[in-house]
């Protein structure tokens, strides 16, 4: 990289945390990686790719001390000073509830290069691995992808209503408050015998299946719950019928 010009940012999508499932550019991108700064879900799998690059953690997790977004955007913005390719991994699809926006305002304002590559979301591995399809005819024609994570200084997530007239709900980072998502999609009409999928760990060796009725979920203890993708409605009937007992 010639002197005083900056290198190029790429916000990659690592999927849900299978290897295989990063989409050829993504898996080229982070085997060429100057430095990678990845979030905290993105999988060991994934992490190894990137042979010659510095790694930096700046994942977020429930309950634990979190990088602050603020400084992700100065430090790719230093980093791109220093090296060509900068990847910037995200769990799922960048997009998605990932804060690119932000991070991507940022690399416009200090004039840097940039790239966006999309992932698998978790919502498309999820169906993939149930066999059910997020919408289905006669069943589902619509589906909303939700989360009731709400970031330091925003006003509370109107997701509830937002769910109210989808026939599939996909909710992101809500295992921890599973009972009082159960309690407002119940409080908002849905059926208390509407079927819940909760998936841990999609794609991975360690994945973990579960499957309630809504109105069992509003006293799921949430605080042994792992990071997990919920997914309410009547798709999932099937999948929960052909479920083994004990799940």
């Amino acid at each position: 990289m010639g002197p005083g010009t900056p290198g190029k940012v790429y916000l990659v999508g690592a999927g849900p945390g299978a290897a295989d499932l990063l989409t050829v550019r993504a898996a080229r991108l982070i085997e060429g990686a100057d430095i990678v700064f990845h979030d905290a879900l993105v999988s060991e799998e994934i992490l190894a790719l990137a042979r010659h690059a510095e790694l930096m953690s700046v994942g977020k997790r429930h309950g634990r001390h979190s990088a602050a977004q603020d400084r992700i955007n100065a430090q790719m913005i230093e980093a791109a000073a220093r090296h060509r390719v900068v990847v910037r991994l995200k769990g799922g699809d960048p997009m998605l509830f990932g804060r690119a926006q932000e991070e991507i305002d940022a690399l416009r304002g200090a004039g840097i290069e940039y790239e966006v590559v999309p992932g698998v979301s978790a919502a498309f591995a999820a169906s993939a691995v149930l066999g059910v399809s997020l919408t289905r005819r006669g069943i589902a024609r619509s589906v909303v992808f939700v989360t009731p994570r709400v970031g330091e200084g925003e006003g509370p997530s109107r997701w509830a209503d937002a769910a109210r007239g989808a026939d599939t709900v996909v909710l992101y980072m809500a295992a921890h408050e599973a009972p009082a998502v159960a309690q407002a999609l119940i409080k908002s009409g849905r059926d208390p015998g509407m079927p819940v999928a909760i998936l841990e760990n999609i794609s991975l060796a360690d994945e973990k299946r579960q499957f309630r009725l809504l109105g069992e979920l509003a006293r799921t203890d949430a605080g042994r719950m792992g990071p997990a993708l919920l997914l309410v409605g009547e798709i999932c009937r099937e999948a929960m019928h052909g479920a083994q007992p004990g799940n």
